[in-house]
C-alpha cells in the first residue's frame, strides 16, 4: 500500500500541469514576453547541467567550480586540526569567551555528507554559536573514502572514529564530554554510548545529544521503500564493483522523497523559465557529496535498517550485544517535523528503548533545515518536554497535544540544557598548533 501510494505521488508530481509549457500560464507568459528567450536560456542551463553531471561521473569536475568553498566561504569558524588518523580529523575551535564550560562538546557528524552542515556561514553555524556561548567545541571531520577503503566497517568507524576522537578530547581536557551526534553520526554515538555503558565506562560521557538520528528502524518512512532484500542485493553488487556507494547515486533516492520541491519545481524554474537558481550555502553543501565504503554501508543497511538489530538488542560491539537501555547519561534528542530521512515518529521511539532522563525536542523544518535553525530565523518554533528516569511512556500523539509550541530556535534551549549539566567553568582552552588550521584537509577531498 505504501509503495503504491509513493508511486502514485511520483506519477502525479511528474504529470502536474505546471511541468509543461502548454499548461503552465507562468511559462506561457514568460515565453510570449521574451519571444522564447526563456526557453533558449533553459536549454543552455540543461546543457550546462548535463556537462557538469558527466564531469562528476568521470571524476573530473574541478573543486573550484563550487561557489561555496570550505575554509573560504563556509566552515570558517577559527580552529585547528589537533589530531588525525586514516579515518578522520579532530578539529578544536578557538574560544571566543574568557571562560568556558568545564565539559567540552564533541560533535559526531554523519559521514554520508560533510561535517560543515553544522558550520556554514557565521550567521547559521551551530559550531560557532556553541563557541560564542562559552563551550570548548571539538568536531570530527570524516575522510572521503575511495575504493581502497572498501573493507572499512561500522566497527572501524566506532573504534577508529568516535572512540579514538573521544580519547583524544579527554587527553586534552581531562573531563567527560557532551557528545553530540547528527544523523548517522547520532546512530553511531548511540551505539558507542551503549557499549561504554555495558563495559562500565560511564564516566566518559557527561551527556548525549542526538540530532535527527534513528535508533529504531522499524518505521523508516518512505526511505524504506527503496531498501528490501532484492534492492539490497542489487545495491550490494554495485558497491562490490566500485568498492563504495557514490554520493551522487545515493542523493537520487533522497531527491525522490521530496520530488515536487527538489526535482520538478527546480526543472520548471531553470529549464522552462530559464532562471538559474542562485546557490546558497546549504545547497552547495548538499552538492558536496561523499562516498560510503562497501562493507560499512552493507552492514548499516542489513543489520540496522533491515534487521533493526540495535533496537532489538542484537547489535554486537566486540562480539557482545549492546542495549540502549544501559545508557545512564542524560539525553537530548531532536526530531524535525518534515524529516524524510529520519522521521521524527521513529526518532521518538528511543523513549521505548531507554530508561534515563530524556529531553525530546520536535522542531519545525526538515532533516537539514530543522537542525540548522539559528536564532532569528523567521518561522521557527519547537516543542520541548522531558521524560524523567523510569517515568511512564507517553505516546507521540500525547507529546504533541500536551507540549506547546515555542517560537524561536531550539539552539538556545539546548545551550541552557547543556549548561545545567555542566559542572562549572574553567579558563578558555586555546587549541594547540596541531596539524594545521580548520577546516583541515579531509573536508576538501572530492
Amino acid at each position: 500500500e505504501e509503495l503504491v501510494g509513493f508511486a502514485a505521488r511520483q506519477w502525479l508530481d511528474a504529470c502536474s500541469p505546471g511541468n509543461f509549457i502548454a499548461t503552465n500560464p507562468e511559462v506561457l507568459g514568460a515565453t510570449l514576453r521574451s519571444r522564447g528567450a526563456n526557453l533558449v536560456a533553459g536549454l543552455r542551463n540543461w546543457f550546462d547541467d548535463a556537462n557538469a553531471l558527466a564531469d562528476t561521473v568521470r571524476g573530473t569536475r574541478a573543486r573550484a567550480a563550487q561557489p561555496w568553498l570550505p575554509g573560504r566561504d563556509v566552515a570558517v569558524t577559527p580552529g585547528r586540526v589537533v589530531w588525525r588518523n586514516a579515518l578522520c580529523e579532530l578539529l578544536q575551535y578557538t574560544p571566543m569567551t574568557p571562560v568556558v564550560a568545564r565539559e567540552p562538546i564533541l560533535i559526531v557528524p554523519s559521514w554520508i555528507m560533510k561535517y560543515y552542515i553544522l558550520d556554514l556561514q557565521p550567521r547559521d553555524s551551530l559550531i560557532r554559536f556553541l563557541v560564542e556561548q562559552g563551550y570548548t567545541v571539538f568536531a570530527i571531520s570524516w575522510r572521503n573514502p575511495g575504493p581502497e577503503a572498501r573493507d572499512l566497517g561500522l566497527d572501524d568507524y566506532l573504534r577508529d572514529g568516535f572512540l579514538a576522537a573521544l580519547e583524544a578530547v579527554r587527553a586534552r581536557c581531562g573531563e567527560p564530554v557532551h557528545a553530540t551526534g547528527y544523523c548517522l553520526g547520532g546512530t553511531l554515538l548511540a551505539i558507542a554510548a551503549a557499549a561504554l555503558a555495558r563495559d562500565g565506562r560511564h564516566d566518559g560521557l557527561r551527556s548525549v545529544t542526538l540530532l535527527a538520528a534513528l535508533t529504531d528502524f522499524s518505521e523508516p518512512g518512505e526511505l524504506g521503500l527503496f531498501i528490501d532484500a532484492s534492492e539490497l542485493a542489487a545495491l550490494d553488487a554495485l558497491m562490490w564493483r566500485q568498492g563504495y556507494l557514490d554520493g551522487a547515486q545515493m542523493s537520487a533516492a533522497f531527491q525522490l522523497l521530496n520530488a515536487r520541491d527538489l526535482i520538478w519545481s527546480r526543472m520548471m524554474s531553470e529549464y522552462l523559465l530559464g532562471r538559474r537558481t542562485k546557490p546558497n550555502d546549504l545547497m552547495s553543501w548538499n552538492a558536496d557529496t561523499t562516498r560510503m565504503p562497501y562493507r560499512m554501508h552493507t552492514e548499516y543497511l542489513t543489520q540496522l535498517f533491515l534487521d533493526n538489530d540495535l533496537a532489538a538488542g542484537r547489535y554486537c560491539v566486540d562480539g557482545r550485544p549492546v542495549a540502549l537501555s544501559d545508557i545512564e547519561a542524560p539525553m537530548f534528542v531532536v526530531g524535525t517535523e518534515r524529516d524524510h530521512v529520519s522521521p521524527w515518529r521513529s526518532v521518538y521511539k528511543l523513549h521505548l528503548l531507554t530508561h534515563n532522563a530524556l529531553t525530546f525536542v520536535l522542531t519545525a523544518g526538515g532533516h537539514n533545515a530543522g537542525i540548522v535553525s539559528e536564532p532569528g530565523h523567521a518561522g521557527r518554533y519547537f516543542r520541548c518536554a522531558t521524560r524523567e528516569p523510569d517515568a511512564p511512556y507517553r505516546s507521540r500523539h500525547e507529546y504533541v497535544s500536551d507540549t506547546p509550541a515555542i517560537d524561536g530556535s531550539w539552539w538556545i534551549c539546548w545551550c541552557d540544557w547543556l549548561r545545567e549539566r555542566s559542572t562549572g567553568e574553567v579558563s578558555a582552552r586555546t587549541p594547540e598548533v596541531g596539524l594545521g588550521p580548520a577546516p583541515g584537509e579531509y573536508v576538501l577531498e572530492t
